[in-house]
């Protein structure tokens, strides 16, 4: 269920500028939503899992900045990328 390197490694190929690319914008948002995609997948096992909802939620809202700010600097990529994790 956890994100393992070389998932991480083919996101980063694949949305970032270089392999060593992890910061850019694209990179951030697709990785939380593998994340948060991973947790949904956990809170149908554990529904009382309440501190783990709590980072779940703060997850969604760093997701959701890093959204925005997208949008504000590059509406192109934006459009794109919300197509490609499935956010329409």
């Amino acid at each position: 269920m956890t994100l393992t390197k070389e998932k991480i490694k083919e996101i980063i190929a694949k949305y970032g500028k270089n392999e060593k690319d992890s910061g850019s914008t694209e990179v951030q948002i697709v990785l939380l939503t593998e994340r948060i995609n991973n947790l949904l997948k956990h809170f149908s096992i554990h529904k009382k899992d309440f501190l783990t909802r709590r980072n779940f939620l703060r997850l969604i809202g760093k997701r959701k900045r890093l959204l925005k700010y997208l949008k504000e600097t590059n509406p192109e990529r934006y459009s794109q990328i919300i197509k490609e994790i499935g956010l329409e």
